[in-house]
């Protein structure tokens, strides 16, 4: 059966929390509406912007109308979702696994909360554990698809304002998590402060949204010619317009590799022969310089590690999801059913002013 062709008719969530999601689902939302799927998006909670949106993109408003609309599909790039939203409801990762763990000593990544009926897995180094997942719960299964957010990633972007062709050095993109005890944006200011004042390269830098507003503000202050503080719900641009990135535990850097680009990280939880992996601030410069050279030793790992990653560069990662969730939504297996998660649930009706059983 063409499982895309399914798609006609059908109504599709997305479902989103922060900000950054909107380019996540946007590839995603591209084909549902080439094959006559309907699109609708719900915002919860106030850390995404309304203002995100585009004019021709449709909104619920209240959780009464998501329910009343009776979507058949919910597309979910969060950790969890009400169980009272009708449909069947898909996992598609706000991020890659950088080996974050939680504070039970978990990857955080592969915590099973009992909301998703499908997961649609990136790579084999996170499809392999899913899949082992799925068998031990029952109530979800995995599917390996890519991921849909990186499609625009494979094709050269028009008009990326983050390319000046009339500069001619190479540029560093820094990025940085908010976890207080993973990100280096307290640890390194002083060094990039002194990078920005060089000019030996063209910087570009760009936060997590979760970012305690003190860090962004002192950071903004060092803007100049030199470096460029970028706040945006679509990082990709920046991916293209970077040569190499600073960062550390954040998974954002995984996004960066996939483009076989060297990533130099800052006490990284989870370092690997693919990145050049600092502890001593002194040493930032000197694996900077290595990083811009693309050793050959260096460029093989990184593509060892992309093949397991996200071994997908043809761009139809979104059209693989759509049909691994039409697929789920009309072969309708037999899974076992999802735990209540009465506690979750309750304190979602609760969070969303939703009380209508």
């Amino acid at each position: 059966m063409d499982y895309l062709a399914a798609t006609a008719d059908k109504k599709y969530l997305m479902y989103i929390s922060q900000n950054y999601s909107y380019a996540i689902l946007r590839p995603l939302q591209k084909e549902i509406l080439a094959r006559g799927g309907e699109v609708k998006w719900f915002l919860e909670g106030d850390e995404v912007n309304p203002d995100f949106l585009h004019s021709d993109e449709s909104c619920l408003t209240s959780i009464e109308s998501v329910i009343d609309w009776n979507p058949d599909i919910s597309f979910i790039p969060g950790n969890i979702i009400p169980n009272f939203i009708p449909g069947k409801k898909v996992a598609v990762f706000h991020g890659f696994n950088s080996g974050k763990l939680n504070r039970r000593g978990y990857e955080d990544h592969f915590n099973i909360r009992g909301c998703f009926d499908l997961y649609c897995t990136q790579g084999p180094n996170t499809s392999k554990r899913f899949s082992e997942l799925s068998k031990a719960h029952g109530f979800f299964i995995t599917k390996e698809t890519g991921w849909p957010t990186l499609d625009p990633l494979f094709s050269k972007m028009a008009n990326n304002p983050y390319i000046d062709e009339s500069d001619q050095r190479q540029t560093l993109l820094i990025c940085s998590t908010f976890s207080r005890n993973l990100s280096l944006a307290p640890k390194l200011y002083e060094q990039i402060k002194a990078y920005s004042e060089q000019g030996k390269w063209r910087i570009l830098m760009q936060f997590h949204p979760k970012m305690p507003s003190e860090l962004v503000a002192k950071y903004k202050a060092l803007q100049n010619e030199n470096l460029t503080f970028v706040e945006t719900d679509n990082v990709l641009p920046l991916l293209q317009a970077a040569d190499v990135m600073l960062c550390d535990t954040s998974s954002i850097l995984l996004m960066f590799i996939l483009q076989r680009k060297p990533v130099v990280t800052f006490c990284n939880q989870a370092p690997g022969e693919h990145l050049i992996d600092i502890t001593d601030a002194d040493k930032l410069t000197g694996a900077i310089d290595y990083a811009f050279t693309r050793p050959a030793e260096l460029m093989e790992k990184i593509e060892q590690f992309c093949q397991q990653l996200h071994p997908y560069q043809d761009g139809l990662s979104s059209q693989r999801v759509l049909a691994a969730s039409n697929e789920l939504l009309l072969s309708n297996p037999a899974l076992k059913p999802k735990p209540r998660n009465f506690i979750r649930n309750f304190k979602m009706r609760k969070k969303l002013n939703y009380w209508r059983w």
